[in-house]
């Protein structure tokens, strides 16, 4: 009887290592877990996305080499054309008017760089890189490592025709980063002429801040493109775009309207909104602002895990 149950107990050396083996790979798919950052970046179309995953390129791999940067000569030099436009003081005149027009933000640093751009060993930097605009369609993943942690961004179109993809991205997200132009309070959508850009950001906004599929993901808004915003704001009031607003056209109180605006979209009571003013073309404001972004996700996962 006592053989019987001791040799009944013994375990298969095959399941034994069968089991070592499931265990190893369940503990190797917790650390990964622990040290996978999945960043959903998110906004409306020409705020700033892609320009942003340009920048992680730079700042934390080995940028562009010279034959990426080449690749780009297509999509830069196709300013060339309006050379002689540019010269012309009446198209000058109009450009003054460009918020009315579907016109990109980068134009005039071409206009203005035309000369170089036009030269027979042009090669472009990486400030025309940054600057160069390509619609995003479907979504493009880039991968990088940073601070011991290993970040996926998802850059996905911001067209209305391009964010029903978005739903492919949602599941165990670690934090969305929303993208705003500031600069594009008195311009309409491309896709739409009857719509304002900022306000459709906003109901974008609004939308993914109270969606039930975010209730546990860090929300981390970058009001983007501060530089075109200072220079607009002087000469275009902001009431165009919000007819409640009664102060100073200035920096300071306009953008920080605009962010106050943004943040009351959340309703949930425990939910914070991270808000971060940004210039996407502007590298070093760009590592400040992602080690910061950074430093939020770890604080949120030590607090989830009951460390904090």
């Amino acid at each position: 009887m006592g053989n019987c149950l001791s040799g009944g107990s013994t375990i298969d050396p095959a399941a034994r290592d069968k089991n070592r083996k499931i265990d190893e790979m369940l503990k190797e798919e917790r650390i990964k877990q622990r040290t996978e950052v999945k960043l959903l970046l998110l906004g409306a179309g020409e705020s700033g996305k892609s320009t942003i995953v340009k920048q992680m390129k730079i700042i934390h791999e080995d940028g562009y080499t010279e034959s990426e940067r080449a690749a780009y000569k297509d999509v830069v030099r196709t300013a060339s054309a309006i050379k002689t436009l540019w010269a012309d003081p009446d198209i000058q005149a109009a450009f003054s008017r460009s918020s009315k027009y579907q016109l990109n933000d980068s134009a005039k640093y071409y206009f203005e760089n035309i000369d170089r751009i036009s030269e027979e060993d042009y090669l472009p930097t990486v400030q025309d890189i940054l600057r160069s605009r390509v619609k995003t369609t479907g979504i493009v993943e880039t991968r990088f490592t940073y601070r011991s942690l290993n970040f996926r961004m998802f850059d996905v179109g911001g067209q209305r025709s391009e964010r029903k993809k978005w739903i492919h991205c949602f599941e165990n997200v670690t934090a969305i980063i929303f993208c705003v132009s500031l600069s594009g309070y008195d311009t309409v959508l491309l896709e739409d002429e009857s719509q304002n850009r900022m306000q459709e950001a906003l109901k974008l906004f609004d939308s993914i801040c109270n969606n039930k599929w975010f209730e546990n993901t860090s929300i981390i808004l970058f009001l983007n493109k501060v530089d075109l915003f200072k220079a607009k704001i002087e000469k275009v009031p902001l009431t165009v775009c919000f007819p409640a607003y009664d102060g100073p056209q200035e920096f300071e109180p306009c953008g920080s309207y605009i962010q106050e605006v943004f943040e009351s979209c959340c309703k949930s009571s425990t939910k914070e909104v991270y808000t971060q003013f940004t210039c996407a073309t502007d590298t070093d404001n760009i590592k400040f602002v992602f080690c910061a972004v950074t430093d939020t996700i770890i604080k949120r996962n030590l607090r989830d895990c009951g460390l904090l």
